[in-house]
């Protein structure tokens, strides 16, 4: 992991196209902005683990569905 160090309105760049500057600092909290293609997708951890998790279940269960219509017996008619 790669620390930097950066006061309000500093900027840190990823790549050629994602610039993430900080905005704020207060208190225990830092507000940043990030400013990135609308192809690359930005999300907060907490919220891009939990669509993880959805999609796992999702995939989970499709698997279930295949399972359950191969087993499923044959109509002979």
């Amino acid at each position: 992991m790669l620390v930097l160090t950066r006061r309000p309105g500093e900027s840190i760049v990823v790549g050629e196209d994602i610039v993430i500057t900080v905005i704020e600092i207060k208190g225990g909290q830092v507000r940043i902005g990030i400013d990135a293609p609308r192809s690359v997708e930005v999300y907060r951890e907490e919220i891009y683990e939990q669509v993880r998790q959805e999609n796992l279940s999702a995939i989970a269960n499709v698997e279930k569905i295949r399972e359950a219509v191969q087993d499923a017996p044959k109509d002979p008619g």
